[in-house]
């Protein structure tokens, strides 16, 4: 049975849980594999919101096992709060599973996020101050402390003070900062430990024989393929690997397990937070698509940028990831625009680029070369079959399978979970 990653193609903030839900009822696990709660998604199922940050969006579903992985970095006061408010909800959590190597985030985490980025001023990378950065510092630095640690208070005390050593001196010496005592911040960590005892197991075993005996474990990534260490558009990245790769390092299943990555990619583009984005729209037509779309962070209330969708953005993402299908999200957002322009090259500096450009710079510096499409007036939202659709949004759906390369197999219509057209199965 199937190993399914699902990845943002652009910047975040795709609609990933969306199409994560249209396929929780028949998946065994939904595992989150990175990011931690900077990350936000938005579901709505009969019609009750459901907004989320750390917690997988097969939560929701009451035969899928939720797993947060070791790649993911948890804030336990964020977890137990999100857990409280489902529970009220009558959403049964009690089936969750949290990974033994999971990092944590700590209070000194925050404080180290937000004045760093306080005093970088202009070079700002525009964090959510929530600690994220600082934790997978100190996971690479071999300082970090993990779940695990919760349960032995002689060495997560051990653990805490080696981190403040050099921590206290960079607050006190470098940001005028109080001194951050280890006491507190053990006492704080020690306090989340037995309810989180039952919840935590060897997720490695538990996901590699969940996939020996038949079952489907579906890979939830937070943030996108641009927002990636590695492959984003550095230094205005997060601190993980939300691409396809991490699913595998964030859970220890291997690649060979692997059967489908399902990209998902909004209709249109929207970033939060610094750096380059070739189609941003700073005039009336960007507005139109924030407000018409609903285009403000889940995680931090921030309005989104918004802009055209770019070809380019979303085929090195499908290169990269090796996408098998697209899932494309909040078409009906496009409804009621006479053209509808997408990007299909970038001029640098009189030169045509028909993909990303290799250096940061050229791609700060791009232009993008626009194709219009017909537009639609037509309300889509309670279009169920591909036919359903107004030709010309057939038309825009069919010529953006050509630009990026892999064929469209679901469309998002409106925010509800059946307000779906499925054009292939996603698991099948």
């Amino acid at each position: 049975m199937p190993g399914i990653i699902v990845v943002g193609s652009q910047w975040g903030d795709e609609g990933k849980g969306k199409a994560t839900d249209q396929m929780g009822d028949r998946v065994d696990f939904c595992v989150r594999y990175s990011g931690g709660n900077n990350a936000g998604h938005t579901l709505v199922v009969d019609g009750e919101k459901y907004a989320m940050h750390l917690l997988p969006s097969g939560i929701l579903s009451p035969n899928s096992t939720p797993v947060i992985g070791n790649g993911v970095v948890i804030d336990l006061g964020v977890l137990f709060h999100e857990i409280d408010v489902l529970t009220s909800r009558g959403v049964d959590c009690s089936n969750l599973k949290v990974s033994s190597n999971a990092h944590i985030i700590t209070s000194y985490h925050r404080t180290m996020d937000k004045v760093t980025e306080r005093f970088a001023g202009k070079r700002r990378i525009g964090t959510t101050g929530r600690g994220i950065g600082p934790t997978y510092s100190d996971k690479i630095n071999r300082m970090g402390i993990r779940v695990q640690d919760l349960f032995d208070e002689e060495h997560l005390r051990q653990k805490v003070e080696a981190a403040l050593d050099q921590k206290n001196q960079i607050l006190v010496k470098i940001y005028n900062r109080r001194h951050i005592e280890p006491d507190e911040i053990v006492e704080e960590l020690l306090s989340y430990g037995e309810r989180l005892r039952p919840m935590v197991a060897d997720t490695v075993r538990l996901l590699n024989d969940g996939l020996d005996e038949g079952k489907i474990v579906l890979f939830e990534g937070a943030q996108a393929h641009h927002l990636d260490v590695d492959h984003g558009t550095y230094p205005y990245v997060t601190s993980s690997n939300p691409t396809a790769g991490g699913a595998c390092t964030g859970t220890g299943v291997g690649p060979t397990r692997i059967n489908r990555v399902i990209g998902i990619a909004k209709a249109y583009t929207t970033r939060v937070g610094e750096g380059p984005f070739p189609t941003e729209l700073l005039d009336e037509a960007g507005e139109k698509l924030r407000a018409d779309g609903g285009e403000f962070g889940v995680t931090t209330g921030r309005p989104r940028r918004c802009g055209w969708f770019d070809a380019l953005v979303v085929g090195a993402s499908a290169t990269a990831n090796a996408f098998t299908d697209v899932f494309l999200t909040k078409l009906d957002i496009l409804s009621g625009w006479d053209r509808i322009p997408v990007c299909v090259a970038y001029d640098v500096d009189g030169v045509r680029h028909d993909h990303l450009p290799m250096s940061q710079q050229d791609f700060t510096n791009a232009t993008p070369i626009y194709e219009e499409l017909d537009g639609w007036h037509e309300d889509i939202s309670g279009c169920r079959e591909f036919a359903d659709l107004p030709v010309k949004a057939q038309d825009y759906v069919k010529r953006l399978e050509e630009l990026i390369g892999t064929r469209i197999s679901g469309i998002g219509v409106g925010p509800s979970r059946e307000q779906t057209v499925m054009v292939h199965d996603l698991i099948d």
